[in-house]
């Protein structure tokens, strides 16, 4: 179980980051070819098109997840199968209804003015198809994942994306020349065909592992479909109440933070841009850095599951010591790394030195970004996904008290938006700690965390110093890539000096272990 952890956490890192780079390579190929007008009519239906997945698979998957993983422990192959087929059933029925409304309804949406763009009827009707497949997948992957199996959600991921990117390129190319309400639409058709892709990839390992169940293991009685259907909406509610959350606390800072920012002295022009470069740049290059821990929380779900279904107190507490340990390991670097280089890393991306203070001040929430999600998928493994609700709810209040005052205030502006992020994520990850300590007993080693910080710091000092001298002497990408390579590499060497990082973490690297 731990090397299929370690394993799958890695291979779904990799996963994101091949996913991520194909994504934006494909966004700016897509943004010359219809232009900013057409992206904007491409964006008008994502909204119902999220709107309507969120609705049809509700947390279902990550349900299926913990459930499928409480089975495998007890080893109730026929109870994990027969779980999967009722839980597939509810989501191809929803899935199915929902393609049907947004196909059937997009004139309604856009002749009673919900979406205000008429021309993007096509690419509405376009992600219909794109409803059921993306909800039927996520169910397959929820499934798999239950098994410890990561790989199938990592290559699945990949096709899709590529299949995506091929048939949105082609017929937004193809369709151009009949206007851009056409092309849009031919852009939105890729996300049906990479959904379809992807599931048959997925069907593949369903089948593969389907096939390597034993057929004569312990019998358990057979639950009921509405015993079943019970547990997963137990589960499933407040995992998709979490994921709401977020769109939630998105639409809170759009009613503040521009009215804050114009209390503070900015004109209506002048907010809208600042509201842009925090939540348009800074937090993207937030989420970003933390796909390691993303992946790593999409793991230890079912890990945690596993044991706490097997009563092994002793495996949650070490995988939970793990996990916290990686997590530090990885974000505190990278929020003092993003802090100290906010102003090229902006000038670079996204050609908006303007956006550097927000970026600096908002860089300290990675560190938090990425124990929130950790700290989430433990809960979650422990069959307690309410909790995490709760506290984000608590944190949403904290947030929005610090807009309210901070953003008002001249000297902040928009930076004290971003310290608001850094308070909301910071005491939602602080409360499932907390919660986590009484359920588990585990609290975080402040010496680990000591050696992280001052590791990351001294490295913060020696990257600002080579940066300033490698601008004078090459180009800005130059520059930057050759002082992130000698941070990364001061930081592993000191805390290998410190004992941060032994021959033994080394050791437990898929593939590359061995050389350790």
């Amino acid at each position: 179980m731990a090397n299929k952890f370690v394993s799958g956490t890695l291979i779904l890192t990799l996963s994101g980051f091949v996913v991520k780079a194909i994504g934006s390579i494909n966004w700016i190929i897509l943004s010359r070819i219809l232009g900013g007008e057409g992206i904007g009519i491409y964006q008008m239906a994502f909204p119902i098109y999220l709107l309507a997945l969120e609705i049809s698979s509700a947390g279902i998957p990550i349900a299926i997840s913990i459930i499928t993983a409480e089975k495998a422990a007890k080893k109730d192959y026929g109870g994990a199968q027969r779980i999967f087929h009722v839980s597939l059933t509810m989501l191809c029925s929803t899935a199915l209804f929902l393609s049907i409304v947004v196909f059937f309804g997009s004139r309604w949406l856009i002749d009673y003015g919900i979406i205000r763009e008429s021309r993007a009827y096509y690419s509405l009707i376009a992600l219909a198809p794109a409803i059921f497949f993306t909800t039927i997948i996520a169910g397959y992957r929820g499934y798999l994942q239950g098994w410890q199996q990561m790989t199938p959600t990592a290559l699945s991921q990949i096709v899709e994306q590529l299949v995506r990117v091929f048939v949105m390129l082609g017929f937004a190319a193809l369709l151009l020349p009949y206007g851009l309400d056409y092309a849009a639409g031919g852009a939105s058709l890729g996300a049906g065909a990479g959904g379809a892709a992807a599931l048959l990839v997925l069907l593949y390992y369903y089948h593969k592992l389907k096939c390597s169940l034993p057929v004569d293991g312990p019998v358990f009685p057979k639950e009921g479909i509405g015993h079943i259907l019970k547990r997963l909406v137990i589960l499933a509610i407040p995992i998709s109440l979490a994921s709401i959350m977020l769109p939630v606390v998105s639409n809170l800072d759009l009613l503040i933070v521009p009215r804050r920012l114009e209390v503070a002295g900015y004109s209506t022009a002048q907010a809208t841009e600042l509201f842009g470069y925090l939540t348009g740049m800074s937090v993207p290059l937030i989420n970003l850095a933390t796909i390691l821990t993303a992946a790593m929380a999409m793991s230890l779900v079912p890990a945690i599951s596993h044991s706490f279904t097997l009563h092994e107190n002793d495996e949650i507490h070490n995988r939970t010591a793990g996990a916290m340990r990686i997590a530090l390991l990885v974000t505190i670097p990278f929020s003092v790394m993003l802090y100290v280089m906010a102003e090229p890393v902006v000038t670079l991306i996204y050609n908006a030195p303007a956006a550097t203070d927000a970026t600096r001040a908002v860089s300290i929430a990675i560190c938090f970004l990425g124990l929130h999600q950790i700290t989430t998928a433990i809960l979650q493994g422990l069959k307690k996904p309410k909790i995490p609700v709760i506290n984000m709810g608590i944190a949403c209040v904290f947030k929005v008290a610090c807009n309210w005052f901070l953003v008002a205030i001249p000297a902040f502006g928009i930076t004290g938006a971003s310290y608001a992020t850094v308070a909301d994520i910071g005491v939602a990850a602080a409360l499932n700690l907390f919660f986590i300590y009484r359920n588990t007993g585990y609290v975080i080693d402040i010496k680990t965390v000591l050696k992280n910080v001052i590791s990351a710091v001294l490295m913060g000092i020696a990257m600002y110093f080579a940066y300033d001298f490698l601008k004078l002497h090459m180009g800005l990408f130059l520059s930057l890539f050759i002082t992130c390579i000698m941070g990364s590499a001061i930081y592993i060497g000191l805390m290998i000096a410190n004992g941060g990082v032994t021959r033994e973490d080394a050791g437990k690297i898929p593939f590359f272990g061995r050389f350790f």
